[in-house]
């Protein structure tokens, strides 16, 4: 009895988990904080001078697992599939200095994982948009408005934002 307690509280829990914000500040239908990022290469991207395009930001850290999964994927399933839509892919390095982004995106050519990456090494870009949890992904409209966000990574979770960003383009 004592145990089955335990299994129905801890899967109780992990429901709510599951259903929770899961640390983002902003939520779908809400129009995305606007923001400048500086690239790994010198250029910068403002966001809202990419109205009439979907965007994917997605903020990530170089020494998180499931980010770096996800961005073993990311070629293939994202930059390719969209490469001749109005999309754009701005993965945002969160709460991390140049050299050590440098660093790893380096050693992640060599693995065929080739892509700009922005900057937030103060977290300035990520204070607007969430608390925590890594990787997490906003999908973002042409108008400006999140209509998607992901957090974490799994094997399902590319297929499922692949299918997002169509619906938008």
């Amino acid at each position: 009895m004592k145990n089955t307690l335990v299994v129905i509280l801890f899967l109780f829990s992990f429901t709510l988990f599951a259903q929770a914000d899961r640390g983002s500040i902003l939520k779908e239908k809400d129009k995305a904080a606007n923001f400048t990022v500086d690239m790994l290469d010198g250029t910068s991207i403002t966001l809202s001078d990419l109205k009439g395009k979907v965007v994917l930001v997605n903020f990530w850290a170089t020494w998180c697992g499931p980010c770096l999964m996800e961005f073993k994927e990311i070629p293939k399933e994202i930059l390719e599939r969209f490469a001749d839509d109005d999309f754009v892919f701005i993965p945002i390095s969160r709460g991390e200095n140049k050299f050590l982004v440098e660093q790893k995106m380096e050693n992640l050519k060599k693995k065929g994982i080739d892509f700009n990456v922005g900057l937030d090494p103060t977290k300035e870009i990520w204070d607007q948009f969430a608390t925590k949890y890594i990787p997490k992904n906003y999908l973002i409209d042409k108008d400006g408005v999140i209509r998607y966000i992901s957090t974490g990574y799994s094997e399902d979770s590319m297929e499922t934002l692949v299918k997002e960003i169509k619906k938008l383009l």
